[in-house]
């Protein structure tokens, strides 16, 4: 298998400068989001098959010029709509760890594949956690990087203000040199900062002591085993040497309103080009009404219309401002509270998720599915970087994570303290 060898180990083989130049040919897998010159790319939909790429993203030409090959498409949630890749129109993915489980979503595919060997690492995407979440469950690393230090140039768009490309690895440090790899600014990208990126591989240092705020009520509030396996991470980072502070996040109720709204808002004005005619699935139709309507019925599945119906009803005449400005208020109110708490602390611990991967059909109720995110998706909202890790197997084989999240441009302190959790965890 390919993942006999870590993305570092390879590094090791093919250049005397492992940190700084990758070699030819390390295989990267690709989610189906983004765009690789002359692969089709159809965001797992029924409406975008036929659709070839005519361009590389960015992050694409990024990999090829450092000597790592893309390799094979990954499995996702349709338009990274979902968090468990069942709304895939090539069905489901199974969890390597377990396959009665979900492999998470909407990366499941790239955090499957990096967990079952299949690949060294994989790039995905994360809107609402949906590279940390399927990360832990499937027990690889995930990391989020702060919104705009990658490209999104390329990236088919969900969520406009909450997408962020970052990758899927075995480990932390191959995580920090794929990140290196892809990050830093591109004129292509209107979101993209125009900042100085200093690269986080080679200076790497678990070692490093940080203060580390435990956000109480979230572990509290997690399943049994999943409280547990935090709980004995906290101990081992406390023993370290890092010191540890505790906080609560009281109005986490606002997150998944707010997130919703925002994102479900963005969705309807970005499928909207999705009409049958410039490109993807073309419906039958006697007239352009009925072309628009039969290609977009035929062509999205239901969570898809589910997020387009919301969206649209949220930025309709006379809810525009109940619902959409509400929420873009309460988004300000969500990230004021990370800077809090991050000027206190160099990071944030939290579970990634309730509990370890469910089995499929547990997350069929759209509320129920959308409240399992309560985790993750204030981090987007806020344009934090945040990585999961993982810290336990819990019964039936499954993975348990912690999830570290930092200030923004601020990776390398989310890097070392990853970096220092998972040698502690390994032991």
């Amino acid at each position: 298998m390919l993942a006999d060898k870590t993305l570092g180990a390879y590094v090791e083989q093919l250049t005397d400068e492992p940190l700084n130049k990758l070699g030819n040919g390390v295989p990267i897998a690709i989610k189906d989001n983004i765009q690789v010159s002359g692969w089709a790319v159809t965001s797992a939909s029924k409406i975008l098959q036929g659709y070839v790429a005519p361009y590389n993203a960015t992050v694409v030409e990024k990999l090829l010029a450092a000597g790592l090959a893309p390799f094979g498409r990954t499995n996702m949630d349709e338009f990274a709509m979902g968090s468990t890749t069942e709304s895939s129109y090539y069905g489901k993915t199974l969890n390597p760890l377990n396959r009665a489980h979900v492999p998470g979503g909407s990366s499941g595919g790239s955090a499957a594949a990096v967990a079952a060997g299949l690949a060294v690492a994989a790039l995905g995407s994360d809107t609402g956690g949906s590279i940390r979440q399927p990360a832990a469950f499937c027990g690889c690393v995930g990391f989020k990087p702060t919104y705009g230090r990658v490209s999104r140039y390329g990236l088919g768009a969900y969520s406009s203000s909450l997408d962020q490309i970052g990758p899927i690895a075995q480990n932390v440090e191959d995580a920090a040199i794929l990140f290196d790899v892809i990050a830093g600014r591109d004129d292509k990208d209107s979101t993209s900062a125009e900042l100085n990126f200093t690269p986080t591989a080679p200076n790497l240092n678990g070692e490093r002591k940080l203060t580390i705020c435990v956000i109480e009520n979230y572990v509290n509030n997690a399943s049994a085993e999943t409280k547990t396996a935090l709980l004995a991470a906290i101990e081992k980072l406390k023993s370290h040497g890092h010191k540890i502070i505790y906080r609560d996040l009281e109005d986490s109720k606002y997150d998944v309103a707010a997130y919703y709204i925002i994102a479900t808002a963005e969705a309807s004005a970005n499928l909207s080009r999705y009409d049958g005619v410039r490109y993807g699935r073309r419906a039958e139709a006697k007239n352009l009404k009925d072309l628009y309507v039969n290609s977009r019925s035929e062509g999205f599945g239901e969570e898809v219309k589910r997020r387009i119906l919301l969206g649209t009803f949220v930025l309709s005449s006379g809810y525009y401002d109940a619902y959409y400005i509400k929420a873009q208020k309460a988004r300000a109110h969500i990230k004021a509270q990370y800077e809090k708490i991050l000027s206190e602390a160099d990071l944030i611990f939290m579970p990634v998720a309730p509990g370890a991967a469910p089995k499929f059909g547990a997350l069929s109720d759209p509320l129920t599915a959308y409240l399992s995110d309560i985790y993750t998706i204030s981090v987007n909202l806020a344009g934090l970087p945040a990585i999961s890790v993982p810290v336990a197997k819990v019964s039936e084989n499954l993975s348990v994570s912690a999830q570290l999240i930092g200030r923004a441009w601020d990776e390398q302190s989310v890097l070392d303290g990853a970096l220092s959790l998972e040698n502690l965890i390994k032991g």
